[in-house]
């Protein structure tokens, strides 16, 4: 029965979830709304249940003065300087002159820019090893991000300003990204469908259960 009954109200809620989508009646769409706004519910919980996670884990860090504590302080002050100034002006909070969207502006932005500015290095790296021309295909995926990266610096536009306006860098990188990468990016979006798809019905179905417990 353990295993029987958290089976049987998954079976029901999901098929109730899939029946809202073709079953435009109240007897469908009443639950799965109420349902929905449960899930929402959930996800808020989950938030509070991650922050303070994060303090206990930092708090036990800076107890024990573990490697890298004096970060921990940083985090812990500024998600608790946050929090608080975000609780004291209420709903509006991201508002024009607020100290939450100064703090968001100002702080957090920037700092956002810099993680990702960093992360171009590694990117670049990573590039460097993967784009080992040893096919064709590769050959032509490394073309393909050469055309790209330079097409969206200033530099490289300027320089190629005097070909055609179909050869320039800047017009071939947006033919690139337009065509080529939409096709396949929506191929692999098709893909992922089909197999969120599959593993709904596995799950509906009882086939899958590994979220009762690890059990096949």
């Amino acid at each position: 029965m353990k295993r029987e009954l958290p089976l049987f109200i998954t079976a029901v809620v999901g098929l109730l979830m899939i029946l809202s989508f073709f079953v435009p009646h109240q007897a469908v769409s009443v639950p799965s709304d109420f349902l929905q706004q449960c899930a929402l519910i959930l996800r808020a919980f989950g938030y509070v249940l991650g922050g303070v996670n994060v303090l206990l884990v930092n708090f036990d860090g800076i107890y024990k003065r573990q490697p890298g504590w004096v970060y921990k302080i940083v985090l812990v002050t500024t998600l608790i300087a946050t929090v608080v100034v975000g609780a004291v002006e209420g709903p509006g909070f991201l508002n024009p002159h607020t100290r939450s969207k100064w703090i968001y502006d100002n702080i957090y932005s920037n700092m956002q820019a810099t993680m990702f500015a960093l992360l171009a290095f590694f990117i670049a790296s990573a590039a460097f090893r993967a784009f080992r021309i040893r096919t064709t295909e590769a050959g032509l995926l490394a073309v393909a991000a050469l055309i790209v990266m330079l097409g969206r610096v200033p530099l490289s536009n300027a320089l190629t300003n005097w070909l055609p306006e179909w050869a320039r860098l800047q017009s071939l990188q947006e033919w690139i990204m337009v065509f080529p990468q939409n096709a396949a990016k929506r191929a692999i979006l098709m893909g992922a469908a089909l197999g969120v798809m599959a593993t709904g019905l596995r799950v509906i179905l009882g086939l899958e259960r590994a979220y009762l417990g690890g059990e096949d």
